[in-house]
């Protein structure tokens, strides 16, 4: 346990800073998921709605420092691909 009044302080907002992006990285992996489940179903309509939710939530995250930015636009590409891919099937 810190002694120190500013690292006590330190440690409540990295307790906070942790549930919320525990919470932003929770929503990224679900989303996800539903994508690549809907692909993986051949379900067009479905996939198209699952990857614009996770397009979102990507981006949230990356405009919250929780994902790097490329991280986030490399993840939408290969969803977007893998969505295109299955629209040309």
């Amino acid at each position: 346990m810190p002694i120190k009044k500013s690292a006590k302080k330190y440690m409540r907002v990295t307790a906070k800073n942790t549930l919320r992006n525990r919470s932003i990285k929770g929503i990224i992996k679900s989303t996800v998921k539903g994508t690549r489940e809907a692909i993986a179903k051949a379900d067009m309509p479905s996939a198209k709605e699952w990857f614009q939710k996770a397009q979102k939530a990507l981006d949230k995250a990356a405009e919250k420092n929780v994902i790097k930015k490329n991280n986030a636009a490399r993840r939408k590409s290969r969803l977007n691909a893998a969505v295109k891919k299955l629209a040309t099937k």
